[in-house]
Order: C-alpha cells, then sequence, then structure tokens
C-alpha cells in the first residue's frame, strides 16, 4: 500500500511541476479520494485537507485532474516564517516543509514498523506531528521559532488535533520528561545544513535516557543533489553519522517536499534504528 502512494505519489508530482503555470511562493497536491491507486483512509485524508485548510500558510486551492487523478491543489507562501526562523543561532535550517502527502506517508512508514511514540524536532507548522496524532501516535513537536509554534498552537485549535507543540531548542531539551517508551524521532535539517550537529545532540540525548537506546528509530531527510553534499550522496548525506552512531538503514522513502518541487529527484528519508 505504501509503495503504491508513494510511486503515484512522485508520478502526480512531477507531472502537475512540469505543467504547473501559476506563480505562488509554494504549492502542493492532495488526492480528493481514496483509490486502488491511492489507498488512503478515507477519514485520514480528510484530515489532511482540514490540515490544509486550517494553515494560514496557504492561501488558494483549487480542483484539477492530474494523470486522471482528481486532485486539490493548495497553493501557499511561506517568507513570513522563513524568515523569522533564520533567526535563531542553533536553527538547522529555515522553514521548508515536506508536503503535507508526504508527512503521513513518512507517518505510516513509522507506523508499519511499529513505533508508538513520534517525536518531530526542527518541526516547522507541525505537520509530521500532525499525521502522527491522526495515525494514533503519541506525538510531540519541537520547534525553537516561537512563530512556528503559535502557527502550530493555531492549527491544533482549529483541527482540533493536538500534537503538543513545545517551543524549545531540541539541543537542550529534556527528553527524558516525555516518558517516551518506543519512539521515532524526525530530525529536521540537512546534514550539511547543521542536521548533523542536531541529529547527534539528540542521539547522545536518546543514549543518556535508561533502556530507551534499542527501542528508538531515528528519521533523517537527506539529499541526493551534489551541490548540497560535495558529492557524499550516500544515505542522502548521513552516512558518516549514521555509522560513527552505530545506526542501521531500515528503510529509505523518497518523497515530494517544497524545496524538490521543481526538481526530477525527491527528497530522501532514511529511516534508521540502533544497531
Amino acid at each position: 500500500m505504501i509503495e503504491e502512494i508513494v510511486d503515484n505519489l512522485i508520478k502526480i508530482k512531477q507531472n502537475f511541476a512540469q505543467n504547473y503555470t501559476g506563480n505562488a511562493h509554494i504549492q502542493e497536491i492532495l488526492p480528493l479520494e481514496s483509490s486502488k491507486e491511492f489507498p488512503i483512509n478515507p477519514q485520514h485524508l480528510e484530515q489532511l485537507h482540514i490540515f490544509a485548510q486550517k494553515n494560514p500558510i496557504y492561501l488558494n486551492s483549487f480542483e484539477e485532474k492530474i494523470l486522471e487523478f482528481p486532485c486539490m491543489v493548495y497553493e501557499g507562501d511561506i517568507n513570513e516564517y522563513w524568515l523569522n526562523s533564520i533567526k535563531h543561532g542553533s536553527s538547522c535550517q529555515p522553514f521548508y516543509p515536506t508536503w503535507i502527502m508526504s508527512a503521513y506517508v513518512m507517518s505510516l512508514v513509522a507506523k508499519k514498523i511499529g513505533y508508538s511514540e513520534l517525536v518531530d524536532i526542527g518541526s516547522g507548522d507541525g505537520r509530521i506531528a500532525y499525521c502522527g496524532k491522526i495515525l494514533d501516535f503519541n506525538s510531540h513537536s519541537i520547534e525553537i521559532d516561537n512563530v512556528l509554534v503559535d502557527l502550530q498552537n493555531t492549527i491544533c485549535m482549529n483541527t482540533k488535533q493536538n500534537f503538543n507543540p513545545k517551543c524549545d531548542d531540541a539541543l537542550e531539551f529534556n527528553y527524558s520528561k516525555l516518558n517516551l517508551q518506543n519512539p521515532v524521532f524526525f530530525i529536521g535539517g540537512l546534514a550539511q545544513m547543521g542536521g548533523d550537529i542536531l541529529a547527534t545532540s539528540i542521539i547522545k540525548k536518546i543514549n543518556l535516557i535508561d533502556n530507551l537506546k534499542n527501542k528508538t528509530g531515528v528519521v533523517f531527510a537527506g539529499s541526493n543533489t551534489k551541490r548540497q553534499l560535495s558529492g557524499n550522496l550516500s544515505d542522502g548525506g548521513w552516512s558518516s553519522l549514521i555509522e560513527e552512531n552505530q545506526l542501521s538503514v531500515i528503510e529509505t522513502v523518497s518523497l515530494p517536499t517544497v524545496w524538490t518541487f521543481d526538481q526530477n529527484v525527491e527528497t530522501p528519508y532514511i529511516f534508521t534504528k540502533f544497531k
């Protein structure tokens, strides 16, 4: 099921990107209905649309048939939030969201692996934590920028889905307060943009919590573009950190994001666990 959703999402994204004639700052697609090609729980799909409808970054939407699939296109602007997000010294990457549908797929993969809690580090507008919430994870969203956390709180209120936003520096946060049992951590930021520093800090904190290490997964956002990786494309740029911290790669899923909208490649998300 997950493979079908991924393959068809990439197909409609690439077709849409080639033919898009609008001028919105960001744009993304959600299927309008569950189908054989998009075998999504209808209630979950409705919740994904509600997230977009209640999220102030989206300013416009319209229906469009893409490769014969009825879809809703959401257009928006993240400039205000992008500017705020780069003001923090320990911020690893400006706010550039993955697609809502991609966030849902990542949460599905984490659910399939068997995790019960989801911790989204550098969570932006909280879309991964939100998707975790609708999939019955105990979700936690940690974001250093207060403007983005205010946005998350607005989304929680308007969608009636509380994914526990926290305005805090992930490098300093005390994760033992969350009483985690079987969590998956999503690390925001590419390795070469400071994400490696963030991930190293999180892993060290996981190691300090009794009996947590062997039950924990860590998911990294990677890149397949040489200009970002200076030639190192292995595991999306995370191979050195994965090896140094004795992690095993469970699965890699490539999905559309805002920053790969105009590219022929997608963003790889690398799911790992401790050996």
